[in-house]
């Protein structure tokens, strides 16, 4: 693996937050003399520097592919980064206390990718097991989706409002409020005492007699046309009015 230097002291040092930081002692790789350093945990990198207030690491350890345990060492509180592989090294740290030494091996061993991926397949099946309890009605449970049944909500729906009859094909106006009133085909004569639109009139009704369409609705195209026309005008003149404001 090619690591950039500059990148890596950036990023030890940059104001991003740490997961882990303090002092443990590392023993050395020729000599087994332990010197106290400063370790900083960022992501799956494990940086050490010589002082706190040092602006470079010393050097990283990128955890991947190793395990974290305790070991015996002179040291109290040691433990070991162990990696895989016959030529690999093996860190050996020691913390100041057992409370120290406890939280930096929960964190170590929880700083690969590798554990973030299995915590992420498993948040992923919780998850789907959550929807099909909430789709089937098993609340929480840990069932799997194949044994999952739907339940039976005893709550009963609210009923659906009646589709009254169509006239020429379609719907009468409102199919919601007003339903049994038969429709007004006197023409729009604005609101209703309600103050509900009254619905424009249906168009005339055609029947077949003798092979021939015959108009039962003494309606015409023209006086539609009219009596349409009246009613834009009029709200035409309701909304000149209202954009002059009352009178002094």
């Amino acid at each position: 693996m090619k690591l950039n230097e500059r990148s890596l002291a950036f990023y030890a040092t940059c104001d991003s937050p740490a997961d882990n930081s303090g002092f443990l002692y590392k023993r050395g790789e020729r000599h087994t003399a332990y010197h106290r350093r400063w370790f900083v945990l960022k992501g799956n990198m494990l940086f050490y520097f010589e002082e706190r207030e040092s602006r470079e690491p010393v050097g990283v350890i990128v955890l991947e592919g190793c395990n974290v345990e305790l070991c015996d060492s002179a040291e109290d509180f040691a433990f070991a980064i162990r990696f895989g592989g016959t030529k690999s090294r093996t860190y050996v740290l020691a913390a100041e206390s057992q409370a120290a030494m406890e939280s930096w091996v929960k964190s170590l061993s929880r700083a690969s990718f590798d554990y973030m991926r299995l915590v992420v397949r498993e948040l992923e099946k919780q998850l789907e097991e959550m929807r099909w309890g909430l789709a089937g009605g098993c609340g929480g449970s840990r069932e799997s989706p194949g044994s999952c049944k739907p339940k039976q909500c005893p709550e009963r729906l609210p009923a659906l409002p009646t589709i009254p009859p169509k006239e020429n094909g379609c719907a009468v106006w409102n199919n919601a409020l007003g339903v049994g009133q038969p429709p007004d085909t006197s023409g729009c004569g604005g609101n209703d005492d309600e103050g509900t639109p009254r619905p424009p009139p249906l168009p005339p009704r055609r029947r077949v007699l003798n092979g021939e369409a015959v108009v039962e609705s003494p309606s015409t195209f023209c006086q539609l046309h009219e009596r349409y026309s009246r009613e834009v005008a009029r709200l035409r003149q309701d909304w000149l009015e209202k954009q002059r404001g009352p009178r002094p």
